[in-house]
């Protein structure tokens, strides 16, 4: 652990903590675990990309349906790849971190389940949301799904429009006491 802290840096190491929802503690265990995902000639390079292939070797996220969706919410890659870098990582970690307030929570929640990045929950991004926490097989008949999502609608769709936006998800959020603990990464 001492390498680990050596090559961030006490100052480095106190921005990321001052940056982010994450302890001292965190944040280094967050580097090693990101830095073992890297080859050892690259190691010593915190600019470094890791790709979302490997990103999602992580038991953590290889285990969440929305692991890919989460790897391209918190990249900062102009190629819109999913790859992170460090700060990405520690980025994506401090949304997920028990200690992130439930607007942040809220609000990436929103991002992750708006597939096609368009600022709303419409009908498509709902029925992938649906897939995803169901898993991929179709067990809903296309109409058991249209009333599914209907459903979602009625009770989140608080302007009539069609669609959620951010605040209908974060009012539908607020009343689901569930939420903040289960929308969580731990390392």
């Amino acid at each position: 652990m001492g390498t680990t802290a050596s090559q961030l840096g006490k100052e480095l190491l106190s921005e990321y903590q001052e940056l982010t929802f994450l302890t001292k503690q965190e944040i280094l265990l967050a580097h090693k675990r990101f830095i073992e995902l890297l080859p050892k000639e690259q190691r010593k390079n915190l600019n470094i990309r890791v790709s979302m292939k490997t990103i999602l070797t992580l038991p953590e996220l290889k285990a969440n349906p929305f692991g890919k969706r989460i790897c391209l919410v918190f990249s900062t890659s102009e190629q819109k790849d999913g790859s992170l870098t460090f700060e990405d990582f520690l980025d994506l970690l401090s949304a997920f971190s028990d200690s992130a307030t439930l607007e942040i929570k809220s609000h990436y929640a929103f991002r992750i389940f708006d597939f096609d990045d368009d600022g709303t929950l419409n009908f498509d991004d709902l029925k992938k949301l649906v897939r995803c926490l169901t898993g991929e097989a179709d067990e809903l008949s296309s109409e058991e799904m249209t009333q599914l999502i209907n459903n979602i609608l009625e009770e989140s769709d608080i302007d009539k429009d069609g669609t959620v936006n951010l605040s209908e998800f974060q009012h539908v959020i607020s009343r689901s006491p569930d939420f903040v603990s289960s929308f969580k990464i731990v390392l």
